[in-house]
């Protein structure tokens, strides 16, 4: 069985995905990705991370027609899961929890 925890860009690439929702395609994705990490990803590295989590059942996809307009090619748009939703908030929990500790334990008194 496939391990089914997320790794770093994993979870920052579904949380996209979930966030941009219908629009979430490769290079939207990836655009985003970019944008929020400021670290500039490949497109490679973007779609390894997409096939992991179909691996692992976390999203789902489907192609699009061809886009309308001369030679338009089609899109794979990516979908979360019921399982890949709840990993992302499984793992937003863990990480916040991290966090407030680690703002806890810095404190003196």
């Amino acid at each position: 069985m496939a391990k089914r925890s997320l790794g770093e860009l994993e979870f920052i690439v579904l949380a996209i995905a979930s966030r941009l929702g219908k629009d979430a395609y490769g290079a939207a994705i990836r655009r985003d990705v970019i944008a929020e990490t400021r670290r500039d990803y490949s497109i490679g590295a973007i779609y390894s991370s997409l096939r992991r989590l179909e691996d692992k059942r976390f999203l789902e996809s489907f192609e699009s027609d061809p886009l309308p307009v001369r030679g338009g090619r089609s899109r794979r748009y990516f979908v979360p899961t019921a399982a890949g939703r709840a990993e992302l908030r499984r793992a937003m929990d863990a990480k916040r929890r991290f966090w407030q500790r680690l703002t806890l334990a810095g404190r003196t008194r």
